[in-house]
């Protein structure tokens, strides 16, 4: 039994490791550049990064769960790192304020922006960019790694809120529908897990297990420690995907669930406990204070 753990262990890094590879190999093609996304960096970079900038995301305290926390970290150390100032509001609708649905969202003067790989893009048409730095093999190797963070953390934080009975009962269905009444509380918390598990059919995670995901983030947290190896970064600068990760990885590591197993695969990796602590101390404590 335990050379069969051992086997699929093996197998899955190894299929692992060739998705990695597949998505280096697909982000080092050249693209085209949509007529629309030029007007956007055109309009983006037709004014600087005003001072009132705005981050939208739902209520803190009371209403957002791990998977829009992570996200909205992930932002919010993006443009820390940018320097680039902005305000964070919490609105229990943020949501159905957002012109995609995902959180989070700024408003940039009269520009309006979810999620980070759009942010990242209308920062840079400003003239804002942290992987400029980066040769095109770095670049397309970033973007692979991000797309492994998407992949697997992030749909793996979708499972564990949507999926998993029990973090359902005791803490989503209650969370996401704090702001409204009886039975709209009800009736949009079924709504929101009925497109999320739509959504895990659609990317075959419908079948699997809350064991399967969890050893799905110890495989992407081992590969992730693998390229961080003892380096403060995962390049010799600060990227966006340093953001990402730390989004995803300090809010995994400071959010209670029903239980500590999705907290445990994170802290079994020591240099990415430093990581967090690093970033922490450099954009949020610093700046703080």
């Amino acid at each position: 039994m335990h050379q069969g753990k051992t086997l699929l262990r093996k197998e899955g890094r190894q299929k692992l490791q060739h998705q990695l590879s597949a998505q280096i190999l697909k982000s080092s093609r050249p693209e085209g550049f949509p007529a629309a996304e030029a007007f956007v960096s055109q309009m983006a970079a037709a004014e600087p990064w005003p001072e009132n900038a705005t981050l939208y995301q739902p209520l803190k305290e009371d209403q957002i769960l791990l998977s829009d926390s992570a996200s909205s970290l992930a932002v919010q150390t993006y443009l820390r790192m940018c320097g680039l100032p902005v305000q964070v509001v919490c609105r229990p609708n943020a949501e159905y304020m957002s012109p995609s649905g995902k959180i989070p969202f700024i408003h940039v003067g009269n520009q309006v922006v979810s999620e980070l790989g759009p942010i990242v893009q209308f920062s840079k048409a400003k003239g804002h960019s942290l992987s400029d730095g980066l040769d095109d093999v770095q670049r397309a190797e970033m973007k692979a790694y991000m797309e492994l963070v998407n992949n697997m953390l992030l749909t793996a934080e979708l499972f564990i809120q949507w999926c998993d009975e029990a973090t359902v009962s005791q803490i989503t269905r209650h969370r996401y529908g704090t702001p409204y009444s009886w039975p709209l509380n009800l009736i949009l918390a079924y709504q929101k897990q009925w497109e999320v598990r739509r959504k895990m059919n659609a990317v075959g995670w419908g079948g699997k297990t809350v064991d399967q995901v969890y050893e799905d983030v110890s495989q992407c947290c081992q590969a992730l420690s693998q390229r961080l190896g003892t380096q403060p970064y995962f390049f010799k600068i600060p990227t966006e995907l340093d953001a990402l990760v730390f989004g995803h990885l300090f809010t995994i590591l400071t959010t209670q669930l029903t239980n500590t197993e999705l907290l445990e695969r994170v802290r079994s990796y020591s240099n990415l406990l430093s990581f967090c602590r690093r970033i922490e101390q450099t954009y949020f404590e610093s700046k703080d204070s």
